[in-house]
């Protein structure tokens, strides 16, 4: 196999990047000049050297804790848990919210063998016991497996004294946070509602 044949096949790994996609991509780098395929290569190293994971919410950060856990702005009395690190900044990119993160890294699902050990859930509730959370708004994505995981959370949390809410209707079934516009994402988080089982 040859260079650009190999990386076409690695860049159609890529999420949403099929193999036409990924030619595509592989032949504007050819078209460019190597200071800019020098540049993007060191970028993506430099992403995997410098970013890491919050020791407290586990968001993805240069500098541990987050600016969102070190801000002394932010409301340190809500804590909406979300999925993964890129639902903190399509949540962010609304402007209405303004408390604490905390960052899943992924959903239960017990037939790709993903358990709640594998979760941060742990740690979300180590968080809960050291500071005064009065609540936790769920806010991973409304497909089974997020409600899934919305509810064992839900099951883990019930001794605690909290206010659980989750996400108001709004976003589609199936759908990911991702995916949803501004306008939608800030009425759910507007409109969210007591979480009960």
């Amino acid at each position: 196999m040859n260079t650009l044949e190999l990386l076409i096949r690695n860049l159609s790994k890529l999420p949403g990047v099929g193999r036409k996609s990924a030619a595509r991509i592989a032949y504007f780098l050819l078209k460019r000049d190597e200071s800019f395929a020098r540049s993007l290569g060191d970028q993506i190293l430099s992403l995997k050297q410098k970013i890491k994971q919050c020791s407290e919410c586990g968001n993805y950060t240069e500098i541990d804790p987050c600016p969102f856990c070190t801000d002394p702005q932010r409301d340190k009395n809500v804590i909406c848990v979300v999925e993964e690190s890129r639902d903190v900044h399509t949540i962010e990119s609304t402007g209405e919210f303004h408390g604490l993160y905390h960052v899943l890294q992924g959903t239960l699902s017990p037939i790709d063998g993903i358990g709640p050990e594998d979760l941060t859930i742990s740690r979300l509730i180590s968080r809960i016991r050291k500071g005064r959370i009065d609540e936790i708004i769920i806010a991973t994505n409304p497909t089974v497996e997020g409600d899934t995981t919305a509810l064992y959370i839900v099951k883990m949390l019930s001794e605690y004294d909290l206010r659980i809410t989750r996400l108001a209707s709004g976003l589609p079934v199936g759908g990911d946070l991702e995916y949803a516009d501004r306008l939608t994402l800030a009425r759910s988080l507007k409109g969210r509602t007591p979480f009960g089982l």
